[in-house]
């Protein structure tokens, strides 16, 4: 990561494929075992959609305004963009709303959508989960763990019944594990229910990064973005939901050191496989934790599922880029219980 002056560069993606597409084609696409056939079909285009951003991370797809968001981490801003009118800027300050000068990685990062449809952000600089409400009004749904302040939230995923699982590593502070703002002796996992119930899940991971569950929601699958141990993990979920039985689902150590990025986003498709960055662009796992294959993006950090499903929409470092795939990515069925009520403080 580095200290960057934004330029943005906005463009139709007509244009970027037209120009583009050559030097990101299918190429680019590694095919390690014959399910990646499937799931990246040969003649695959990666499209470069924007380019100039700081340090894009974060996106997820607007399902109801059919449009995508994301955040740019040095920018302290969240961008959305669409077919028709290319890239926006959507909020800003988007992680940092002090008005102190702080270390260049303050703005948001992880974006979700909750069961209603609001926008949930994990904002590293204010170190907390927020929900973005109709009206453009923020609720502050977390920013403590027994009376201490959380490290810098970074990323986030939403069970069906309204859970949010994220994670809490110390990005968002200029001196990381050292810095003497951070109160948590851990970098910690948690599980954040509907009525404002925080669980600390596990503190094995020493860097959480990305997380996602399976299409049944009886694994959670989390990053350790960490170049000493880059590994992801696997967690089965309880009935309770609590996690247990943590064990290594794959493991990058001593890959080629030529390739770029650490474990980081994941998203996963209907058939349960992953889609997630980590060295050399996003890595296609399956549920039993093969490497099927990788997208040659550079350092990539995120990705997210958008259009009908089966568009893979990839944040990587200063490009937005979207790849069609043959497979759908899963979507969190809408809450069907009780509406969450939310335990929270509200702030305009």
């Amino acid at each position: 990561m580095r200290r960057a002056t934004l330029f943005l560069l906005v463009v139709t993606a007509t244009w970027i494929v037209s120009q583009n597409h050559v030097c990101l084609a299918a190429e680019e696409v590694e095919r390690l075992e014959p399910e990646m056939e499937r799931l990246i079909p040969a003649g695959a285009i990666v499209e470069r959609l924007a380019v100039g951003f700081s340090w894009a991370e974060g996106p997820v797809w607007d399902r109801q305004g059919r449009f995508l968001l994301f955040s740019d981490v040095v920018a302290n801003a969240i961008f959305r963009w669409d077919d028709s009118s290319g890239v926006q800027e959507f909020l800003r300050p988007s992680g940092y709303t002090g008005s102190v000068p702080r270390y260049d990685f303050v703005g948001s990062n992880g974006l979700a959508s909750d069961s209603r449809g609001r926008l949930l952000i994990c904002q590293q600089g204010d170190r907390r989960i927020v929900r973005r409400e109709a009206d453009g009004s923020l609720t502050v749904l977390v920013s403590e763990y027994e009376v201490k302040l959380l490290n810098s939230p970074n990323e986030l995923a939403v069970r069906a019944n309204g859970d949010i699982y994220f994670t809490d590593p110390p990005y968002g502070l200029p001196l990381l594990d050292h810095d003497p703002q951070k109160e948590l002796g851990f970098n910690g996992v948690y599980r954040l229910t509907p009525d404002g119930r925080l669980t600390l899940l596990t503190t094995l991971l020493s860097a959480p990064n990305g997380i996602a569950f399976s299409p049944d929601e009886k694994t959670l699958y989390i990053s350790n973005s960490e170049l000493r141990r880059p590994i992801w993990m696997a967690f089965d979920v309880r009935a309770d939901g609590t996690i247990s039985n943590g064990r290594i689902f794959a493991d990058a150590t001593g890959w080629d050191s030529s390739l770029l990025g650490v474990p980081d986003g994941i998203k996963v498709d209907t058939e349960g496989n992953l889609f997630t960055a980590g060295p050399g662009g996003i890595l296609v796992f399956s549920p039993d934790g093969r490497l099927l294959g990788r997208v040659h993006t550079g350092e990539a950090a995120n990705c997210a599922w958008g259009d009908d499903g089966s568009s893979l929409y990839i944040t990587a470092d200063s490009s937005l880029l979207r790849l069609k795939t043959g497979t759908r990515g899963y979507q969190v069925a809408p809450f069907r219980g009780k509406r969450p009520r939310w335990s929270s403080r509200h702030e305009k």
